[in-house]
C-alpha cells in the first residue's frame, strides 16, 4: 500500500497497520531549503509561481520521506485577493489586507465567484505539476482553503485582530450584509475546491482557523451552515477534512456536515472524540505543535502515547493539532516522522 492508498483508506475508515501522517504548515521557516528559497523570492511570489509553489510543497516530502501527503504550498487569504481585496503581511507580524469591509457597498462590489477560476489559475497550474511529481512517489495531494467565516474575520477587520470585534459586530447588528458577503465567499470557495480537485487533488482540507471565537450558540449560523453548503456543492463523496481551532463542542454537528474528517486540535481528549463521533468520521490530529520544539526524546515519548491511545482505532491520520512552528527542530520532525511510521 502506497501513501496516498494509506491516507485514502484512512479517511475511508478502513483498518490499517499504522496511521498516515502529515503535518499542518508542513512546509515553512523550520526548513532551511525553504528559508535559502525565501532569501530570493518573497513568500507571496512563490504561492504565485507555480513552479516555486512546487518546489516548496515537496520540500519536506524529500527530507522527511515518511510523510504520506503533500499539500499545496499557498495562503487561504488567495480569495479576498482574487475577490478585489488583496493582503500582505505587517512588519510587525500578522495580515494587512489593503482595505477593510466597511460597509455593504463594497461587500457588493467584490468581485464574483466567477473571476476566482482565472484569478486564481496559478493554483490550478502549481496541483497540476504537484500531481506529476506524487504520480511517481506514490503520495496523497492536499488542496486547501479558509472557510467563509474565517476568510470575512480578516476582510472585516482589515487584517489580523485579537477580538474580532467587527466581524461580530457585523453578523449581531446586520444579518443581512453578513449573509450577503458569506454568501459570496461560499460562491468562491467552491468556485476553487472545483477548480483544485480538476488539477488532481485528492482531499481538501478546510481551515475554519477563526470558528472558536463565536460565541457557541452562533457557530452554526456564522460558521457550520456555510460549512455544509460548501460541501454539498462538491462532487459526492469527495473528501473533505475540517479544521476548527477551538470548537470542541461542535464536533457532533461537524461530523453531521459531509465532510469525511475532522481535525482536532492539541486540547481534546482525540480518544475520547473518537468514541463520541459516527465510526465513518475520520480523525486527524493531534500532537501539541510545542513539543516540536523540545526534544526528540520528548516527540517520541509523547507521540507514541497518542498513538497507542489509537490503537486499534480505525480512521486516524496522525497530525499535530495545529501548524508547525518556525522555531520547530528538524530532529523533533525527523522523531516524529520515525515514530509514526514504525509504529504497529
Amino acid at each position: 500500500m502506497n501513501s496516498r492508498e494509506r491516507f485514502l483508506a484512512a479517511l475511508a475508515c478502513q483498518p490499517l497497520d499504522r496511521p498516515p501522517v502529515w503535518v499542518m504548515r508542513q512546509a515553512g521557516r523550520y526548513l532551511p531549503e525553504y528559508r535559502a528559497l525565501k532569501a530570493k523570492s518573497s513568500f507571496l511570489e512563490m504561492v504565485r509561481t507555480p513552479e516555486l509553489a512546487t518546489e516548496v510543497t515537496l520540500q519536506p516530502l524529500k527530507r522527511f520521506p515518511g510523510l504520506d501527503a503533500a499539500i499545496l504550498f499557498s495562503d487561504i487569504l488567495v480569495i479576498p485577493e482574487a475577490l478585489g481585496q488583496p493582503y500582505a503581511f505587517r512588519d510587525s507580524g500578522g495580515i494587512q489586507m489593503a482595505y477593510r469591509l466597511d460597509n455593504r457597498a463594497q461587500i457588493d462590489a467584490l468581485a464574483p465567484a466567477s473571476a476566482v477560476t482565472d484569478k486564481l489559475a496559478y493554483v490550478g497550474d502549481a496541483l497540476r505539476l504537484l500531481k506529476r511529481e506524487v504520480a511517481t512517489t506514490g503520495h496523497t495531494l492536499l488542496g486547501f482553503g479558509g472557510s467563509p467565516w474565517t476568510l470575512a474575520t480578516y476582510m472585516l477587520e482589515g487584517g489580523s485582530s485579537e477580538d474580532f470585534a467587527r466581524a461580530k459586530l457585523l453578523f449581531y447588528t446586520d444579518r443581512t450584509s453578513f449573509d450577503a458577503l458569506l454568501e459570496k465567499l461560499t460562491a468562491a470557495l467552491v468556485a476553487y475546491f472545483q477548480m483544485q480537485i480538476e488539477a488532481g487533488a485528492d482531499a481538501i482540507q478546510i481551515f475554519d482557523s477563526w470558528g472558536g471565537i463565536l460565541a457557541g450558540p452562533d457557530y452554526e449560523a456564522a460558521s457550520l451552515q456555510w460549512i455544509r453548503r460548501l460541501v454539498a456543492a462538491l462532487p459526492a463523496g469527495f473528501p473533505v477534512i475540517l479544521y476548527a481551532k477551538g470548537t470542541a463542542s461542535h464536533f457532533a454537528a461537524q461530523a453531521a456536515s459531509g465532510v469525511r474528517a475532522i481535525s482536532v486540535d492539541w486540547t481534546a481528549d482525540l480518544a475520547a472524540v473518537r468514541t463520541s463521533l459516527p465510526a465513518n468520521i475520520a480523525l486527524q490530529g493531534n500532537l501539541d505543535p510545542v513539543l516540536m520544539t523540545t526534544t526528540p526524546d520528548i516527540v517520541r515519548i509523547q507521540t507514541t502515547r497518542l498513538l497507542a491511545s489509537m490503537r486499534g482505532r480505525s480512521g486516524h491520520i496522525f497530525n499535530l493539532g495545529h501548524g508547525i512552528t518556525p522555531d520547530a527542530k528538524l530532529e523533533c520532525m525527523s522523531a516524529l516522522v520515525e515514530t509514526v511510521t514504525s509504529f504497529r
